[in-house]
């Protein structure tokens, strides 16, 4: 397959160094997204109008926040899911696995779909590092891998369509439950007046390791209190996306006091 007519709708903190990346691996790609081309500085000529973007749209890299975006991407205000040669539609977003499950119904049959949501923060997106999970068949996961491998470092083929999304929303609902008890844990310790570096370094090399611990001075959220429209309230987005798709009859305390303890973080001060 030629991997041409490449789209990523949604260049912010994520699509936007995954389109650069894109574009220093030698693939002809362009970018999308409802802000401005002038925005993008050293970006900006690889900025598409929504009419631009579509009409040499084949291969469309989905980036935004979340389903009411996705659903504006694919239908509504830039309706890409009717460009005239798209191809293939590849969903980096984090969404409900119920979702996009249903969105295979609604896409018309001769557009291939992969669920390919990514991990690690925009620190991994800009060094072209990101983990992705992918959902598809094998053949078409092939087919496309050389654009995974442009923008990241870790595959991880959970399964057949929909099982990339399933596998990204329980990994999150993990790193949800890191996030929520490493900064309890860190106010605890200025209450008892410990050093947050010396306390950092010990939980990174035993039992209490986690991402968010290990990673705390370079994931550019780590101190954020939470706020609808950033990457702490995306969090709680994550959560509620795991929770629309929980098995039947499951318990789902932990994850709902996880999600509001999250929703109650402040911002955290430097030390």
């Amino acid at each position: 397959m030629e991997l041409t007519g490449i789209g990523v709708a949604g260049c912010g903190r994520m699509g936007g160094p995954m389109l650069a990346s894109l574009i220093q691996a030698g693939f002809d790609a362009i970018g999308y997204d409802v802000r401005p081309a002038k925005d993008f500085s050293e970006m900006a000529p690889k900025m598409r109008s929504r009419q631009g973007f579509s009409e040499s749209l084949r291969i469309l890299i989905s980036v935004v926040r979340d389903i009411s975006q996705t659903e504006d991407v694919l239908f509504g205000a830039q309706a890409f899911a009717n460009a005239p040669n798209l191809q293939t539609i590849i969903l980096s977003s984090t969404l409900s696995p119920r979702y996009v499950r249903d969105l295979r119904a609604r896409i018309p049959a001769h557009i291939t779909m992969i669920d390919a949501p990514m991990s690690g923060a925009a620190i991994a997106a800009q060094e072209a590092r990101l983990s992705f999970m992918l959902g598809g068949k094998d053949a078409v996961l092939n087919a496309h891998q050389p654009l995974f491998d442009a923008m990241g470092a870790h595959f991880h083929r959970m399964g057949g369509y929909g099982a990339g999304m399933q596998a990204k929303v329980l990994n999150n609902m993990l790193a949800a439950s890191h996030t929520a008890m490493t900064r309890l844990v860190l106010e605890w310790a200025d209450r008892a007046n410990l050093d947050e570096a010396k306390l950092l370094n010990l939980i990174h090399t035993s039992s209490g390791q986690n991402w968010l611990a290990t990673g705390f001075d370079d994931i550019e959220f780590s101190r954020d209190g939470w706020q609808d429209d950033n990457t702490i309230g995306i969090l709680t987005k994550d959560v509620a996306s795991a929770l629309d798709a929980a098995p039947e009859g499951a318990d789902t305390s932990l994850p709902e006091v996880v999600q509001a303890t999250i929703r109650a973080l402040r911002q955290r001060p430097q030390r």
